[in-house]
């Protein structure tokens, strides 16, 4: 029998691993192989959610989705964590702005998830980014500059334990990392040269809550030659604009609250 600990484990990865596979659903065994769980451990989990509406079984296509239950319990949560109203307005007028994709993330743990995304009218796009999206920190520009404005020793013992560079190539190995965490606390914003997927770039600022922690990031993307040496200046000090008055407006929101 699965410990406590071990069980909730199990289930919060079974509930990522579904919504990695938003709106089309997925199988059983793409669940398993995204969760990193045997077919049957997840087979039995997601028959237990099904069961409180936390996950559903589309007739059509026999895919797993993400069920009702979880959109109530959302919509109540919101009403302490959900930032995106405020953040919505900023990137859609960085998107408007640059004629690039701009987005809003948040840190959750040691990952960033990315909630909003506005494209611009530049037509040709990365497509690394998008609504629900998870990276650890240290990978993609909102990773980048999350961990670089974090105390150092909570940097020195992340490195420690993550291996990013077995999943996300030589780039991201522990080295490479600091070498990035220097620069972006250099000029305040990050830069991605093309690390995940070559030839698109992304520039982001850190936003900060109240007590001056880097809880969220602000992005733009975009392919190579949009971000050259004689522009990306510029579309830094946009961001940290934007960012510095975001961590503001949200510092409000939150002495209000």
């Amino acid at each position: 029998m699965d410990a406590p600990g071990d069980l909730v484990g199990r289930t919060h990865r079974t509930l990522r691993a579904v919504a990695v596979h938003e709106p089309g659903g997925a199988t059983t065994t793409s669940v398993a192989r995204e969760a990193g769980l045997p077919r049957p451990t997840v087979h039995r989990l997601l028959t237990s959610l099904q069961g409180v509406g936390l996950v559903e079984r589309e007739p059509d296509t026999d895919h797993w989705v993400l069920g009702p239950e979880l959109y109530f319990l959302g919509v109540a949560a919101a009403r302490r964590y959900d930032v995106t109203e405020a953040a919505l307005p900023v990137v859609r007028r960085l998107a408007l702005a640059t004629g690039e994709s701009a987005f809003f993330s948040a840190r959750r743990g040691e990952e960033t998830i990315c909630l909003i995304r506005e494209d611009g009218a530049f037509p040709i796009r990365s497509h690394v980014l998008f609504e629900g999206a998870r990276f650890p920190l240290g990978v993609v520009s909102a990773g980048m500059v999350v961990l670089a404005h974090l105390p150092d020793r909570e940097v020195d013992d992340y490195l420690g334990r993550a291996d990013l560079a077995a999943t996300y190539g030589p780039q991201h190995g522990a080295g490479e990392i600091r070498r990035h965490i220097a620069v972006t606390r250099t000029h305040g914003y990050a830069v991605n040269p093309g690390l995940v997927v070559e030839g698109s770039w992304g520039l982001a600022a850190a936003v900060f809550d109240q007590a001056g922690s880097p809880r969220w990031a602000l992005t733009l993307t975009g392919v190579a030659h949009r971000f050259g040496a004689d522009r990306i200046p510029q579309l830094g000090s946009l961001l940290l604009r934007e960012a510095h008055a975001l961590s503001e407006t949200l510092a409000r929101g939150q002495t209000r609250g």
